[in-house]
């Protein structure tokens, strides 16, 4: 296995420039060529030291992988080579329009569950999706930008964005599944 392979920094692994902006293609090829160097059964026959750091690594090839393959995952992960924590659990200061902006999108989400109106729950999906789209390309300007403090902020409000759009999906799953039922 080639040395570079032993990085501890994700990027470095792949031979990727450690920037929010990633070539997905570069990425997903990078990753095979990771993953078959260092898949276990290339070492079934060597000795259980040698088989033991080999799975290590395609475990961590792995846990690269799906980090810089999620805009957010990576954001996040990029700010902590930078040493910055978000401290996600926390920092829950949030500017003041975001903790309104929050507020009126968890109103949206129960009042459309609560009656059970899919078009509502879909509108709303569709508007926490923009949203999401839109401070992605924020992000990735504050990043390049070197603003890491607005950076960090505009990734726990992006986590908080996120979460409402999986909990907007999976009341729209529920409601499938009993109009299906």
């Amino acid at each position: 296995m080639k040395d570079t392979q032993f990085s501890d920094d994700y990027f470095a692994l792949f031979g990727l420039p450690a920037q929010y902006d990633v070539d997905e293609a570069a990425l997903d090829a990078a990753y095979r060529t990771v993953q078959s160097q260092a898949h276990p059964d290339r070492f079934a026959s060597a000795g259980d030291a040698e088989r033991r750091v080999a799975m290590q690594w395609a475990a961590r090839a792995n846990e690269a992988y799906r980090t810089l393959r999620q805009p957010l995952k990576r954001a996040i992960y990029l700010l902590s080579l930078r040493g910055v924590d978000i401290q996600a659990e926390s920092n829950t200061a949030m500017a003041p329009d975001f903790l309104m902006q929050q507020m009126e999108w968890r109103e949206a989400l129960q009042d459309a569950t609560e009656a059970r109106d899919a078009a509502r729950l879909d509108a709303l999906l569709r508007e926490l999706r923009r949203e999401k789209r839109d401070r992605h390309a924020a992000l990735g300007g504050l990043l390049d930008g070197g603003d890491d403090a607005s950076a960090g902020a505009a990734a726990r409000q992006l986590m908080f964005i996120e979460k409402i759009e999986h909990d907007a999906s999976e009341a729209i799953d529920r409601l499938d599944d009993r109009l299906d039922g």
